[in-house]
């Protein structure tokens, strides 16, 4: 089992919770973002720290500074 850094959950959660405030399904928010919804996924259970890459197209997707993703 992986270990799991305060980071990597916070970035998670916030994540979900920017999903979720914008109605967006997994499927949704990958294909905004250009990338794989398992990766989506994987990030949103922590599973792995994100890269800074993923991070970018997340946040642009999702319409919010890359700060928003890590606070």
């Amino acid at each position: 089992m992986a270990i799991r850094s305060e980071a990597t959950k916070r970035v998670a959660e916030r994540v979900v919770e920017l999903r979720i405030a914008r109605n967006l399904s997994q499927e949704a928010l990958a294909n905004r973002a250009r990338i794989n919804r398992v990766t989506l996924a994987r990030l949103e259970h922590a599973l792995h720290p994100p890269r800074l890459d993923t991070l970018e197209r997340l946040a642009r997707a999702l319409g919010v500074p890359i700060a928003e993703l890590v606070r």
